[in-house]
């Protein structure tokens, strides 16, 4: 079955056909013989051909960190929704936080026009992927970070972790610790590390070097990171995470040395994870929107491939809630 068979079957051109399943005009009446026709036969039109047509291949490309982070995959899911209903599909690359692979799914996207858009969702920006964002003659839209200059959507780490962290010290602490990741995460990384040390120094603390390390994205990090903190400071009494994954393994390795949370013990994380509410304890932790800005991220993407040339880069910053639970006081 082609369009050449659906034709013959309405008895109308090949061209009416054409403008049917592209949206142009078509009287009602050929409207709903064409539609029926197409529904009694099954047809399907021709990716390939449509592409052929209109330059378009209906595709965008999602970059993604690691296919097994619960953030991650509530950012997809926003995503994915989005361009649904807009009638895209997502090809999905997932590069295991290397970067460099970040840059050849740039470059193997932009390459002979594979996809029509791409949405980045990113841990850090370098001079590489710059070089990359610039060859692709599509929209890119950044996820997670902040590139002024650039179609981005990222969230306000820098607030949510000083609000966070003001909450613990007003609840008793007088010897916060802080497990981080690396800084050239400028969010994930700098801005909450940023945001833990601003709160500290206007409540007067000061904060030694030795209680503040840099841990990975996992659980078992976040034990052995808070190992090295009880070495440190034996005596803190609070531990402000980068994310909640981190916290798991903060709690963890309290509970096995003998200090009760929240009691001696303040622990907080960041990411509202799935089980971060079944936990115990219940761990407070910063929710960001994660899912909801997937969607603002996949519109925004939609918006500047509707828009073309005439497209302006633009910047939405999400809001949080702090979450208060057990893990505090």
């Amino acid at each position: 079955m082609d369009i050449n068979e659906v034709a013959r079957r309405a008895g109308v051109s090949r061209a009416t056909v054409s403008r049917y399943l592209n949206d142009g005009y078509v009287s009602r009446e050929k409207r709903e013989l064409i539609g029926r026709i197409i529904e009694e036969t099954g047809y399907v039109p021709s990716q390939h051909a449509q592409t052929l047509r209109t330059g378009k291949t209906k595709l965008v490309g999602v970059i993604i960190p690691k296919i097994n982070s619960a953030s991650v995959s509530r950012m997809v899911a926003g995503i994915t929704s989005v361009l649904g209903q807009g009638g895209y599909q997502a090809l999905l690359g997932n590069t295991n936080n290397d970067e460099s692979v970040e840059v050849e799914y740039l470059n193997l996207f932009a390459e002979r026009n594979r996809v029509d858009g791409i949405i980045l969702i990113a841990t850090v920006i370098t001079p590489a992927h710059l070089r990359a964002m610039d060859r692709v003659d599509a929209p890119v839209v950044i996820l997670g970070q902040q590139l002024p200059g650039h179609y981005c959507v990222y969230h306000d780490d820098y607030h949510a972790v000083r609000d966070m962290t003001a909450s613990v010290i007003a609840a008793g602490a007088q010897r916060p610790t802080f497990i981080g990741v690396l800084e050239s995460d400028e969010s994930a990384g700098h801005q909450r590390h940023l945001g833990f040390q601003d709160a500290c120094k206007a409540a007067g603390l000061e904060v030694a070097p030795e209680a503040q390390v840099v841990g990975d994205f996992s659980v078992d990090s976040g034990y052995a990171c808070c190992e090295q903190l009880l070495a440190a400071v034996p005596d803190l009494d609070a531990v402000v995470c980068a994310t909640d994954e981190i916290a798991f393994g903060v709690i963890t390795c309290l509970r096995e040395y003998g200090h009760k949370v929240p009691e001696e013990v303040q622990v907080t994380g960041v990411g509202d994870d799935i089980i971060s509410s079944i936990s115990y304890p219940a761990l407070a932790t910063v929710h960001h929107f994660y899912e909801t800005s997937g969607r603002e991220a996949a519109r925004m993407l939609l918006d500047a491939m509707e828009a073309g040339t005439d497209a302006v880069p633009r910047e939405l910053k999400m809001s949080y809630e702090i979450r208060r639970r057990a893990s505090t006081r």
